[in-house]
């Protein structure tokens, strides 16, 4: 996990202004590593900051996914998740357990890549590719 000085030098280094709120929510997004709702996050932030508003969390995660520090990741039950891991990844998804977890793998990364190089889609240019991969965790 990151230390408070990592998080407050990544929002610096996306020109951020540091509050309490937004270091609180980089802090939950990253202890939570299941990919957290915006609902769980006002449950594990509104710990450490009482009386905080749930549309404060809201508010502070459309900043950080306009700033590229989170990415939303939809879920097939239409759950709106926050996913705090930049580096490329795909997604795990288990909809019997509404689970979710990251999942790296530059080979799979080179042949998606190779593959839509080589297969233009008429009319559309592919700029990034992200699975989500279904089924179910053992």
């Amino acid at each position: 996990m990151e230390s408070v000085q990592d998080i407050v030098a990544r929002l610096n280094q996306a020109g951020l202004k540091i509050t309490p709120q937004r270091v609180a929510v980089m802090q939950s997004l990253l202890k939570l590593k299941n990919h957290p709702t915006a609902d769980e996050l006002f449950a594990e932030v509104a710990t450490t900051i009482p009386g905080l508003s749930p549309t404060t969390i809201y508010n502070v995660l459309d900043v950080f996914v306009k700033n590229g520090l989170v990415k939303r990741v939809k879920t097939d039950a239409d759950v709106m998740r926050y996913d705090a891991v930049t580096e490329h990844h795909h997604h795990l998804y288990c909809a019997d357990s509404d689970r979710m977890e990251d999942y790296f793998d530059p080979e799979l990364d080179h042949l998606l890549h190779e593959y839509f190089s080589k297969r233009k889609i008429n009319g559309f240019r592919v700029s990034d590719i992200r699975l989500q991969l279904m089924g179910n965790f053992d």
